[in-house]
């Protein structure tokens, strides 16, 4: 996972993996698994990344969750949950215990830059880019904890909103309409700039 961003997004995953699901469980095969892996591999990693600090937390806690859907995967049950909202409920559960457990860090802006990689490219345009990204970080943070999981689930882990409710146990009505607050409330501030 050297490269999160050579990672493809898989938004049109969601059919295929529903198809492969049915004949998860006792007589699952590893290639179906590693097909999965492969679907999802990506978007998982990516909703992972929102959570952690660095993208080697993220690809530890990637694999945490593939080993934690492998080793539950025989008593995987085919009713009505897609594969994605099953697998997407381990990473959400992976990433608040690991948010539990984390010890103090040192914020990114408070190293000195001289112990910053050395970024290859542009340096104007990299800086630009972290600038960005850590606007965007902080407008997320002061989001509500739960509209914060529906933005990074949708737009990060490519799910739809009936995956989200079934992740986070609540209706997709309620779903949609907490994602356009948080989207509202995110254009209002990201405007503030």
């Amino acid at each position: 996972m050297d490269n999160a961003s050579a990672l493809p997004l898989n938004r049109d995953r969601g059919a295929e993996g529903d198809e492969l699901s049915p004949s998860l469980g006792r007589g699952a095969s590893s290639s179906t698994f590693g097909d999965l892996y492969r679907l999802y591999l990506a978007g998982v990693f990516r909703y992972l990344r929102t959570c952690t600090a660095t993208d080697d937390d993220a690809a530890d806690l990637t694999q945490q969750v593939f080993l934690q859907a492998l080793t539950a995967m025989p008593g995987y049950r085919d009713q009505g949950l897609p594969f994605a909202a099953w697998l997407f409920r381990i990473a959400r559960n992976v990433a608040i215990d690991a948010h539990r457990r984390r010890r103090s860090t040192v914020d990114w802006e408070a190293l000195p830059e001289s112990r910053h990689p050395v970024a290859p490219g542009d340096p104007e345009a990299e800086a630009l880019r972290r600038d960005d990204l850590a606007s965007l970080r902080r407008r997320l943070d002061g989001l509500d904890p739960q509209e914060r999981d529906m933005v990074t689930l949708h737009f990060v882990g490519g799910l739809s909103q009936r995956e989200i409710a079934l992740i986070l146990r609540t209706s997709q009505s309620t779903v949609q309409r907490r994602l356009a607050r948080a989207l509202q409330t995110l254009k209002e501030r990201y405007g503030e700039r």
